[in-house]
């Protein structure tokens, strides 16, 4: 059996770092404005915010704690290292944004009919200020987002605070000059469908990956065409395919070659299986080579 892997640095981009420390600095920030301006104006929702904004900034160190953990290495114990913290940490920020939502929603259908008063301009003020700091944020992983699912769940979460802020802005604004304050809860709830759509998809991939299920960037059918296209390998079966972390994949699989092959052949022959996989998004992968008359017995796993 042969394995691969490229000596990758698995230390997290100093951009990816710099993100991370600026939108928990600047949405703790927010979480002190908003805090106090409720205080003050003794305004429940602005308090209850502040609350919702300080578990993002809770999400925001358990991401960037596990993309840490990528630098530790790894050991007996533990030998793929710590990268499948990334993946949990995208599957419990899912939840916890769903919670939020879920939430958001609930509030909303229970203030349907209420005539709380509700002081327009304080609301439009803070929550301006909460869509610049959290939008500026999200941009900062933008770059990243498509590529690292646990980037994508810190984008989400700050996302999703920019748009229950707009949302706030346009019904305070409505609220102010024509005092319909149900639109509130019509508009929190559009902003919950519209977050509950990006969350679930962000939870499907997440729970699949923690299970060892095949990741979105990879299509087995052309991993197959891989194997099928090189004329050296009679068969190829036992493909496991897994993602390590929100970055990285790995593979196993059963090759079946002529038995006339030199290690040396063998050798060349790994070498381009394995250039050809990383084209696959296959970074690690490990093959065990046979003869094509061995194989493996019927329903046997080997």
């Amino acid at each position: 059996m042969s394995e691969h892997h490229h000596n990758h640095s698995h230390a997290a981009p100093t951009s990816i770092n710099t993100a991370f420390y600026i939108g928990i600095g600047l949405n703790l920030l927010f979480v002190v404005i908003e805090a106090t301006t409720g205080f003050i104006t003794n305004s429940l929702a602005l308090i209850g915010d502040a609350g919702h904004n300080l578990s993002d900034v809770f999400s925001l160190v358990l991401s960037l704690f596990a993309i840490r953990l990528l630098k530790v290495k790894n050991n007996d114990k533990y030998t793929y290292g710590y990268r499948k913290a990334t993946i949990v940490t995208a599957l419990v920020n899912a939840v916890v944004l769903l919670i939020a939502v879920g939430g958001i929603a609930y509030e909303a259908i229970a203030r349907f009919g209420e005539q709380k008063p509700i002081d327009g301009k304080t609301v439009i003020i803070v929550a301006s200020i909460g869509i610049v700091i959290n939008f500026v944020t999200a941009l900062l992983f933008m770059r990243n987002k498509d590529t690292d699912l646990n980037i994508k769940s810190a984008y989400l979460h700050l996302m999703a605070d920019a748009a229950v802020s707009v949302g706030v802005v346009i019904s305070g604004v409505i609220i102010l000059y024509t005092g319909w304050y149900w639109v509130d809860s019509i508009i929190s709830l559009v902003i919950v469908i519209v977050v509950a759509v990006g969350t679930w998809r962000l939870l499907s991939e997440s729970l699949r990956l923690t299970l060892d299920g095949v990741p979105e960037n990879v299509d087995l059918e052309k991993v197959r065409t891989v194997f099928a296209g090189i004329d050296d390998v009679k068969d190829v079966h036992h493909i496991h395919v897994w993602a390590l972390s929100t970055t990285e994949n790995a593979l196993t699989a059963h090759v079946s070659v002529a038995e006339n092959k030199s290690f040396a052949e063998l050798e060349q022959l790994k070498h381009k299986l394995k250039h050809a996989l990383e084209h696959q998004n296959i970074q690690h992968a490990t093959l065990e080579f046979e003869n094509e008359n061995e194989g493996c017995e019927n329903g046997i796993m080997c």
